[in-house]
């Protein structure tokens, strides 16, 4: 939701004015600051409801301006965002210990992560994470284990055991979506035109009811970017205020990020009801999958919220279950069987894979993933 006020401070002029600029776009009303102590002035007595700020300021650290702002009442809970050049882990560690509540580092793609974020929190997501219904986050650390296929899959399972629920599956796989193909849809709506639309259209109403329902597949869908160049055009200041707009309107979100680990996934990792992390057996992958769940953890992700699914994607070779919970650190909380051509025909078909296969070990499998998957982030909401 466009129109909160923000103070931004930056030492730099050109810096400062872009960060303003980029805002005021998206219908924001900027304050700006050259120094610490003018941001100070400035947030106490204009009262801001968001804050950016350079921590590098000439006059007074990062650290010290955020202190300053936390220890006054009138600022205290003002949501605090470091926009900064400074790329060193112990600097950004040192910022968050400080009180701020976000770290976005200068580059190529921080203007977009630097309007996720601020769309989230205009939207009031990071105050009502335990509101509408429930976000499931699919994500993997490396492409082909068939985090896709699992998020369709099981979106017709929960539905296929929760009937009367409303269930919508939104694609934000970059810059091309990935679950369109799946299940066979060709229309012309997806995440990019949505989330071109003015904001004043794109009600929970809009979202309920003019969003197509896939009958075999028995959700909605939020289509992914059809190609690079509508990946490229889409507007993700909008992202976190449709995901909200989806959890008012559907009991069950899930969202597919695939192997997206990017400032504009990571506000809606952090406050997902659930994370569904696709882990394949081969060690590049387990390796991997473990420094996403570092990371993850340094932005305040809990084990309670991680739901590890152990795929066998591309076969049976790998390490086994227990070598690769040893290197997670977390415990696999349920395993896909290999699904060797059954999964490429279901597919290919554009058939769920338990109406194609419906005796099949696999499908059982997926319906019990979706029943603990549903008991997990019930579970995870309710604290």
């Amino acid at each position: 939701m466009a129109g909160s006020t923000i103070l931004v401070v930056d030492g730099d002029p050109a810096s400062r004015n872009y960060i303003a600029t980029t805002l005021q776009k998206e219908g924001h009303r900027v304050l700006q600051a050259a120094s610490g102590k003018e941001g100070l002035i400035f947030a106490w007595r204009d009262h801001p409801d968001i804050i950016v700020a350079e921590p590098d300021l000439a006059d007074l650290p990062g650290e010290d301006l955020a202190a300053r702002l936390r220890s006054d009442p009138r600022t205290a809970r003002v949501p605090l965002i470091a926009f900064s050049r400074d790329a060193n882990p112990v600097r950004i560690k040192s910022c968050q210990a400080a009180g701020f509540t976000e770290y976005i580092v200068k580059g190529p793609q921080a203007p977009a992560a630097l309007l996720s974020t601020v769309s989230m929190i205009s939207s009031g997501e990071q105050h009502a994470a335990k509101e509408g219904g429930l976000l499931i986050v699919f994500l993997s650390a490396k492409g082909g284990a068939g985090t896709s296929s699992l998020c369709a899959n099981l979106g017709r399972s929960i539905a296929d055991q929760l009937p009367d629920s409303h269930i919508v599956v939104a694609d934000l796989v970059l810059p091309i979506g990935s679950i369109a193909g799946i299940v066979g849809y060709r229309e012309a709506q997806n995440i990019t035109t949505v989330a071109a639309m003015p904001a004043t259209d794109t009600t929970p109403d809009f979202l309920r009811h003019r969003l197509a329902r896939l009958d075999d597949w028995r959700f909605h869908l939020l289509a992914g970017s059809p190609d690079p160049q509508h990946g490229n055009d889409l507007a993700v200041g909008r992202i976190a205020e449709l995901v909200g707009g989806l959890k008012s309107a559907y009991d069950f979100v899930l969202l597919d990020v695939g192997r997206s680990l990017s400032r504009i996934s990571v506000p809606l990792i952090e406050h997902a009801d659930l994370i569904a992390m696709i882990v394949g057996a081969d060690i590049s992958t387990v390796e991997l999958t473990r420094i996403t769940w570092d990371y993850l953890q340094t932005k305040g992700v809990l084990p309670g919220s991680v739901f590890p699914i152990l795929n066998r994607a591309v076969g049976l070779e790998g390490l086994t279950k227990a070598e690769i919970e040893q290197k997670l650190g977390l415990p696999i909380t349920t395993s896909i069987p290999y699904l060797a051509g059954n999964l490429s025909m279901a597919n290919n078909q554009h058939h769920p894979y338990t109406l194609k296969f419906p005796g099949d070990t696999a499908s059982i499998a997926l319906k019990d993933t979706a029943r603990l998957m549903v008991e997990s982030a019930r579970r995870a909401r309710a604290g």
